[in-house]
């Protein structure tokens, strides 16, 4: 598997949202859904309706396995991705148990590769000259939460690492990037 990286230039991120937005709100909410939750490509694709929407709003959390199957991981839905999530099911016909980024030819969800065309296709249309993959969502996420200030050790927990190093490197953070984090208490 070749290295990707994630997409650090918010105004990239703004610019490949509104791509996706103007040519499928599926494929929207899938970047949205990816690079706001950092949920493993697998996960993301294997979402059915009803584990996001309880028939009248969108779920606070999603639920998924570790790879060790131990323990239930939670996922928090932000407002983007409700918002999305509601655009995109206005837009559809849709039962509870249906993939949520179901394929147009038939009920299965759409593949991996499918999904990789997606995001690189719309990563090309907005400049992005990077190496872009579905690992970039999960790195977008990590990459913008470590430098609002999320804690390595949650990022860690989150992409299941066992070191600081291996998180690091993976959101792409490098030894010389000075990371100015606030601690902005607000009482």
């Amino acid at each position: 598997m070749e290295f990707v990286d994630p997409i650090k230039d918010i105004e990239k991120i703004m610019a490949m949202k509104e791509n996706l937005q103007k040519r499928s709100l599926r494929d929207y909410l899938l970047f949205v859904i990816g690079i706001n939750t950092g949920i493993r490509v697998h996960d993301l694709l294997c979402l059915k309706v009803k584990d996001i929407w309880d028939g009248t709003k969108a779920e606070d959390f999603l639920y998924f396995s570790t790879a060790n199957n131990e323990e239930k991981r939670a996922h928090y839905i932000n407002d983007q991705v409700k918002f999305a999530l509601e655009n995109y099911l206005a837009s559809v016909e849709y039962k509870d148990n249906d993939y949520l980024f179901k394929s147009r030819k038939d009920d299965l969800p759409i593949t991996r590769q499918q999904a990789y065309r997606i995001i690189n296709q719309a990563a090309k249309d907005v400049g992005i000259t990077g190496k872009i993959g579905m690992h970039t969502l999960r790195k977008t996420f990590g990459y913008h939460a470590y430098t609002k200030g999320i804690a390595i050790s949650i990022l860690m927990s989150i992409y299941n690492h066992h070191t600081q190093a291996e998180t690091l490197h993976y959101i792409g953070i490098e030894k010389n990037d000075k990371q100015l984090i606030k601690v902005d208490v607000n009482l």
